[in-house]
């Protein structure tokens, strides 16, 4: 049999988790999705044309990934996969099997309409599955490949700030100076030197501009899930002054408050670099990403000139 699209396994996955409410290993979920779908040992071998990953798994991702932007499911932590209060109320609340319209409106694809939480009202579903159908029906091949493309970069964005989130500060404060590394900042990896320790006054780095150390750039790197205020800038401002500092980068994988970008814009001494940006420079400069090289022919005009 063919292995089924990933809107297929979507519900597989919810039930799955429902009935583990303490969450699952990844793994695990991506064997049980498929058993319960019937994927063949053989089918299972099917890899992806960028022969990375098995095509079964690969779909499952990306239906947990519909789940999680419609707040049904969470990644506590890299590679496990957790049903949030509001997915175990809607496995309750839903009877098996969902709808051919409930399964559509957690598997539309318009990053505008899936990042949204779902709400109650299926009219406001069915609306929305009808207006991603007509988009779908007259955008270009172009823009769809456009579209898709925002789609895996923002997959791999949200993928990066949770991978991040599993690993220890001192590796995200080395990751940070890696990242301002390959951005130019220092004439080499050495001009870069991780502090991170108890008596630092908030200085996790310090970057030399030039080989001399006379010019340097100071660095704070914080892993916070909440929204980090006024008070952590005005500290970190605090420690540059006592060293008497013109720059400092203040990176965190969460966001700032309207605050803390109103103090920064007003001492100017300070970037502020949020989780999104974070992660969009990472992609952007190949650092713990990787990119695939995908060829589109397109008629060589040129060519045919006589």
């Amino acid at each position: 049999m063919a292995i089924p699209t990933y809107d297929k396994f979507i519900e597989p996955i919810l039930r799955y988790l429902a009935k583990h409410p303490e969450g699952s290993a990844a793994s695990t979920v991506h064997e049980a999705s498929s058993a319960a779908l019937g994927i063949s040992d053989e089918d299972k071998q099917v890899l992806l044309p960028s022969r990375t990953q098995p095509v079964y798994k690969n779909r499952a991702g990306w239906a947990h990934d519909r789940l999680k932007r419609a707040r049904l499911s969470s990644s506590p932590r890299r590679g496990y996969w957790k049903l949030t209060n509001e997915g175990i109320n809607y496995a309750n609340s839903h009877q098996a099997p969902l709808s051919e319209d409930q399964v559509k409106a957690l598997a539309v694809a318009d990053p505008a309409v899936r990042l949204r939480p779902l709400t109650s009202n299926a009219a406001d579903h069915a609306s929305l599955v009808q207006q991603q159908d007509f988009e779908d029906s007259v955008s270009t091949p172009d823009d769809r490949i456009e579209s898709a493309l925002t789609e895996l970069k923002e997959a791999a964005g949200e993928d990066l700030l949770e991978t991040i989130g599993g690993m220890s500060p001192r590796f995200f404060e080395n990751l940070v100076l890696d990242l301002l590394h390959a951005m130019g900042y220092g004439a080499s990896r050495t001009d870069l030197q991780h502090v991170g320790r108890s008596g630092d006054g908030g200085i996790d780095g310090i970057i030399s501009l030039d080989r001399l150390g006379l010019e340097k750039v100071f660095v704070q790197a914080k892993r916070w899930q909440n929204s980090v205020g006024p008070e952590a800038v005005q500290a970190f401002y605090g420690a540059l002054e006592g060293r008497r500092a013109n720059k400092g980068v203040f990176i965190t994988t969460s966001n700032f408050t309207p605050g803390a970008i109103e103090f920064a814009r007003l001492v100017e001494k300070i970037v502020l670099i949020d989780g999104v940006r974070l992660a969009d420079l990472m992609m952007e400069y190949g650092v713990g990403v990787s990119h695939r090289i995908v060829r589109i022919p397109k008629i060589d005009t040129d060519y045919f000139e006589e």
